[in-house]
């Protein structure tokens, strides 16, 4: 049977490391991407957020649905296949370990004391009728190391994502020091290639149906590290998972092969919890006998949601584009910055009395140009690079002058 270019072009996609290394990228930038807009439709869903806009509705929970069982999740397992790279890139551990201590503790750092404290100060205007200005709270009140209105402070907000990140790679690095580091990823390539690869489903799905049915039926994350037990027994195996998978042929075959009966699975599993929301709406309690089947199809959600993202970005984002490198490098400074860029613009906005169809459009449009200035100054300023998650510019050193023959 004569097979065309176009199937020996669509083989070399999914053998290639390369190719893969920027599906998985295009996946990154788009699940950041998400993430943003999830936080400004946090301003108008009826959960707790640190500001909320007058033009919030019930209904905006069916699309905020959608992502919330799976969009952090996904960030962790895309971070650790992006950390086997560059560990796979460092002469040692302990280089790899400094590099990310570096890249993400300085921006961790700057980020609470720059970038996060008006998130802060809005909430406390906005919600507690906080009288004093901004240069007041950060010069008195905001590094006070205790509670005011019952807000800790300081605080890291949305930047606990760089904490357990952080803290995931630091045992990453400890994992890796230990003996049998090659058994253990054949023992994950033969445990997610069980039935046909089906392991790649079930295992983590089983593992998250635990952690949300058994032990931790709607408890919810707080973020704080130390008692987040739900966040990491989500998060530090996704993250592992990820890094895994960046050498497991067999994890990444079952993904291949199963990811559109995931995407369904996950499908109907979002319908699902769309019945229950309507059926209880706002702050009507669940009925008892509800809890656990709900729990089990926020936990299928997540998982399928996960492997069909990852197989529609092998099968279909596996080519590069000349603005992939800048746009996997603004993610981050994207990231630190927009959150907050949210909160002032909401703060600024909502006195205009627009319609929420205009105020959200507005929030979105200030979000997307502020994030683009804050990175492109960002990066034109060798000091300020290594505080917003960027590697510091190398110097071009001059061509050395040819010498004459003798």
């Amino acid at each position: 049977m004569k097979d065309g270019g176009a199937g020996a072009a669509r083989r070399a996609r999914v053998t290639d490391p390369v190719a893969r290394h920027h599906g998985m990228d295009w996946l990154r930038i788009g699940a950041f991407a998400i993430l943003i807009l999830y936080h400004i439709g946090m301003v108008y869903v009826p959960w707790g957020f640190h500001v909320k806009s007058p033009s919030g509705a019930d209904w905006t929970t069916i699309p905020m649905l959608a992502v919330n069982a799976w969009r952090l999740g996904l960030l962790f397992v895309v971070s650790g296949y992006a950390s086997r790279a560059l560990l796979e890139r460092s002469s040692s551990i302990a280089s790899f370990t400094g590099n990310r201590t570096l890249r993400l503790i300085l921006p961790l750092l700057f980020g609470v004391i720059v970038i996060v404290p008006p998130q802060p100060w809005v909430e406390l205007v906005t919600k507690f009728g906080y009288p004093q200005g901004y240069w007041h709270f950060w010069t008195t009140d905001y590094f006070r190391f205790g509670k005011l209105f019952g807000l800790v402070l300081p605080t890291w907000n949305h930047l606990w994502f760089i904490v357990y990140l952080w803290v995931y790679t630091l045992l990453l690095a400890l994992i890796v020091l230990l003996p049998g580091g090659g058994r253990a990823q054949r023992l994950f390539d033969l445990a997610m290639s069980l039935g046909g690869g089906m392991g790649v489903v079930l295992i983590p799905l089983g593992w998250l149906l635990c952690v949300h049915v058994l032990w931790f039926p709607f408890r919810g994350e707080t973020h704080a590290l130390f008692d987040d037990y739900i966040a990491h027994l989500m998060y530090l195996p996704g993250f592992m998972f990820g890094f895994a998978l960046a050498r497991s042929g067999q994890a990444m075959a079952g993904i291949r092969r199963w990811w559109p009966v995931t995407a369904a699975v996950a499908a109907l599993a979002y319908g699902f919890k769309v019945y229950a929301e309507l059926a209880w709406p706002g702050d009507m309690p669940v009925p008892d006998a509800f809890i656990a089947p709900y729990a089990a199809a926020h936990a299928t959600q997540q998982w399928c949601a996960i492997v069909a993202m990852i197989g529609i970005a092998e099968r279909f984002w596996n080519r590069d584009h000349p603005i992939r490198p800048m746009l996997t490098e603004a993610v981050f400074p994207f990231y630190l910055i927009h959150q907050t860029i949210i909160i002032v613009a909401i703060f600024w906005l909502v006195p205009l009395a627009l319609p929420g169809w205009a105020e959200f459009l507005a929030t979105v449009a200030v979000t997307v140009a502020g994030c683009w200035l804050f990175y492109g100054v960002g990066r034109t300023l060798p000091w300020l690079r290594p505080l917003i998650g960027l590697r510091r510019k190398r110097p071009h050193l001059p061509m050395p002058r040819p010498v004459a023959a003798v």
